[in-house]
């Protein structure tokens, strides 16, 4: 497995008058990324750049994944991507060469 850095923004359908958490769907987004990471597809991940909840507007992950397809596949069934409210800015390589050794970088 690789590790990527991921980027995801908010797209078009987002509601940028209410709160991260009240967006519409909100519970079955948080479900799906939560699988994610318990699945370890995810390591790390948040929004980017976070000062209040109405001002999100990026999200960076920590991902283990094959490839670049892999990432894009498992995001587009993202309920947040058909619905057009985040969709996937950068996808990069990344190599780890510091770390804490409690998140076993290993792999």
């Amino acid at each position: 497995m690789k590790y990527f850095a991921v980027t995801r923004e908010r797209g078009p359908a987002w509601n940028v008058s209410i709160s991260m958490r009240q967006q519409k769907r909100f519970a079955e987004h948080a479900a799906f990324m939560d699988r994610l990471a318990e699945e370890g597809f995810i390591v790390l991940g948040g929004p980017l750049g976070y000062e209040a909840e109405l001002k999100f507007s990026r999200a960076l992950f920590l991902v283990r994944a094959e490839s670049e397809s892999a990432i894009e596949m498992r995001l587009d069934a993202d309920p947040y991507t058909a619905m057009g409210m985040l969709r996937v800015t950068k996808i990069e390589p990344w190599q780890i060469l510091l770390g804490n050794e409690r998140l076993n970088f290993t792999g």
